[in-house]
């Protein structure tokens, strides 16, 4: 009996060899045949092939390992069902992290350009992971659980943002920010100095295996304020008294709710004119009106000086005012009571856009030189004393005024004071000059010319040149009228004679 009973648990262990051997077969065959050369244009239904020979793999394996703890197959088969799962779930994991990471999609949610109070401009870039579907799939698959998370489909790794120029320059600071993990419906945002001041800009995204995207957009306003940013470039100026200057402004809104601003200028004294005008055509304004295409305006802010120092005009000593942009719901504000000298925190208070500007009033002499006569005539041995007055016409102190002479050859000056000192604006102040010519001076016209020069603020003056013209007429000669009047005398004489001797005969 115990024979027989080996020989029957014998026939049935080689049936059941048997009955395996088919059984490897297709599990082979299928572990080679993973792959199709469409798999890698259609990501998708590559994954669903790849899960379907994972699960049958799977399958096999588990059907195999439980065979050979019941020692009905070797060593060798049960490797080669291992080895067949390991390449099956290998290949799986590698289809599903290529549909993953094709799917993966970074998205611009929002861009918002906004002017910071030290003036520069800064832009909040919001960026989403919109690649989505992870529920999808999951869903569609029927993957499990735990390994979908441990894959993390809903995460994109390592995204890198910079912002472009149409030059594709990098205008932004940082040049490059990173955002280590970026889950889907959990927007991120990056705030970015501009470099550049741009209305538009290029996004340029690195994230997830080396996936590249670049997209040029608009940037959108703050619609969280309602003012108008202000810039001069010329902020600064210095201005000579009597003249006039031009403050080019840059007027930006950065609004959501108006388009319409009033222009006003604070804290300039009232003896500076002041208005407003367009930076293209001149035309003076008051107020001015963005649309949705024109979102920036150029304009100029033109201040002219008195002519002479007030007192709150003082040369030398800056006048710091602002200029306002104040929205039109805000148009009956009032900036009284007149004089005020407003702050920068009561503008920020009153919620109005204003930049600061500075105005130096200059003065400078001026040098009037006049004189009553410039043509004198001598005879030999004489000289010639003229006066000259010089007067500041300007609107700054002369300082160190003095003439200075060019004569002919061998003449001499004497010229009294030699130098002023000082001549105040308006002052006014007389120089004698004397010119003595050689003694053996020909006769004829000579000329003298007389130049002025002085120093207004470290600033050279020169005043405008005078020539002085002398004649030199010949000295009368003594005998030889003496001689004419006698011989005159003489032949007068002998005319009278003549008649009377005529007449006695």
């Amino acid at each position: 009996m115990g024979r027989i009973r080996k020989w029957v648990m014998g026939q049935i262990v080689a049936v059941a060899l048997l009955a395996l051997m088919p059984a490897a077969g297709p599990a082979e065959a299928q572990s080679g045949s993973y792959f199709n050369q469409r798999d890698d244009t259609y990501s998708l239904l590559g994954l669903k092939r790849a899960k379907e020979v994972y699960e049958v793999a799977r399958a096999e394996y588990e059907r195999q390992k439980t065979l050979f703890e019941k020692r009905l197959i070797n060593q060798a088969e049960m490797d080669r069902a291992r080895s067949a799962f390991s390449d099956a779930e290998v290949n799986f994991q590698q289809s599903l992290l290529a549909v993953l990471f094709e799917q993966q999609y970074v998205s611009v949610a929002a861009a918002v350009k906004r002017h910071a109070a030290d003036g520069s401009r800064h832009v909040r870039l919001t960026l989403a992971n919109t690649s989505g579907g992870s529920a999808e799939f999951q869903k569609l698959l029927n993957i499990d659980d735990k390994l979908f998370r441990t894959l993390q489909p809903d995460v994109v790794t390592n995204v890198y943002v910079s912002l472009f120029n149409d030059q594709d320059a990098v205008i932004g600071q940082p040049y490059e920010a990173k955002i280590a993990e970026l889950r889907y419906g959990q927007p991120q945002t990056l705030d970015f100095v501009l470099l550049q001041d741009l209305d538009a800009v290029t996004v340029g995204m690195i994230y997830g295996n080396g996936s590249q995207r670049s997209m040029k957009i608009f940037l959108q306003k703050d619609v969280s304020v309602n003012k108008v940013a202000i810039q001069s470039e010329q902020f600064s100026q210095e201005v000579e008294l009597g003249k006039s200057a031009s403050f080019d402004l840059t007027l930006e809104l950065f609004s959501g709710a108006g388009n319409t601003f009033s222009l006003d200028v604070v804290n300039l004294p009232p003896e500076i004119s002041r208005f407003f005008k367009d930076a293209s055509g001149g035309a003076r304004l008051s107020q001015v009106r963005f649309t949705e295409s024109t979102r920036s305006k150029n304009a100029a802010l033109e201040v002219a000086l008195p002519d002479r120092p007030t007192g709150p005009v003082i040369i030398d000593q800056p006048i710091s005012f602002y200029v306002l942009a104040v929205p039109a719901d805000k148009g009956g504000m009032s900036l009284e009571p007149a004089g005020k000298i407003w702050t920068e925190a009561e503008l920020d208070q009153l919620g109005v856009g204003y930049a600061k500007l500075e105005l130096r009033p200059r003065g400078l002499g001026k040098l009037l030189v006049q004189s009553p006569q410039l043509y004198h005539a001598i005879t030999e041995g004489n000289t010639v004393t003229l006066a000259m007055d010089l007067i500041n016409e300007g609107s700054r102190r002369l300082d160190n005024v003095e003439l200075r002479v060019d004569l002919p050859l061998n003449w001499t000056k004497r010229i009294e004071p030699t130098t002023v000192p000082a001549l105040e604006i308006g002052g006014e102040t007389q120089v004698r000059l004397t010119f003595l010519p050689p003694t053996d001076v020909a006769v004829g016209k000579y000329a003298i010319r007389v130049r002025s020069t002085a120093t207004s603020g470290g600033q050279l003056v020169v005043g405008e040149d005078k020539t002085v013209t002398v004649e030199i007429k010949p000295g009368a000669n003594v005998f030889g009228t003496t001689l004419l009047v006698l011989l005159i005398v003489g032949l007068v004489g002998a005319v009278v004679a003549l008649g009377i001797k005529l007449t006695r005969r």
